[in-house]
């Protein structure tokens, strides 16, 4: 999982599909961190990317650097355990100018049933699954 995260960080964005009814939503996004064990991802439940992990967890990442891309697709739940914002604050500190672990908003999802597949033209695909 670590190898996943530190893709995701070198890549600088990556982008979150998820589904809002029978339309598939794409988005940039940019937190990736890993806390208990498990690969989380920040947003704010006010936005509708919150909602629609909500309503349907199934979701997919997508990042591209140097000539291989990431895909991560699973289930992204809810954790309301303070101690995971807190900790994705402290690893991302530009986001408590926007974001409070007590705010009501700030929202923290990890990936659950992932699977996690590094590609390219020129190697084999490689597989981890968390």
């Amino acid at each position: 999982m670590e190898k996943v995260v530190q893709f995701l960080k070198d890549a600088g964005a990556y982008y979150l599909a998820t589904v809002d009814g029978d339309q598939p939503r794409v988005r940039p996004f940019g937190t990736a961190h890993i806390f208990e064990g498990k690969l989380y991802i920040q947003t704010g439940l006010a936005k509708d990317v919150a909602k629609q992990l909500l309503a349907n967890p199934k979701a997919e990442v997508c990042a591209f650097k140097d000539g291989t891309w990431l895909r991560v697709a699973g289930e992204l739940v809810l954790d309301d355990n303070r101690e995971a914002r807190v900790s994705m604050l402290e690893a991302y500190p530009d986001l408590k100018a926007m974001y409070d672990p007590d705010d009501g908003n700030t929202a923290v999802f990890y990936f659950r049933n992932a699977t996690a597949t590094f590609s390219s033209f020129t190697a084999a695909p490689e597989t981890i699954t968390f």
